[in-house]
């Protein structure tokens, strides 16, 4: 689903008397919001759906698939996601 989709299928939802512009302005705001709580608070959950939480990758050697030379990864951090329970189950 891509971001248009998604606003289109909020907008279409009954009770909801929204322009898409809106509804794509409140989309993004709550992005915003998830994006600054991973950040600050290292996690974010939604019950029901999943938890966000920031993840440390350890340096390591990788190879260059063209050539096969080894290279060196750095360490970095990344954000990871574990779905609920109810959301893995009706999958």
């Amino acid at each position: 689903m891509t971001k248009v989709e998604l606003i289109d299928k909020v907008a279409d939802t009954k009770g909801l008397d929204l322009s898409k512009k809106a509804v794509g302005e409140v989309i993004d705001a709550c992005f915003e919001a998830i994006a600054k709580a991973i950040r600050n608070e290292k996690r974010f959950s939604y019950p029901g759906f999943g938890t966000f939480t920031v993840r440390s990758r350890k340096a390591r050697v990788g190879r260059n698939p063209q050539t096969g030379a080894e290279i060196n990864i750095k360490a970095s951090k990344t954000v990871g996601f574990k779905a609920a329970p109810g959301l893995k189950s009706s999958l």
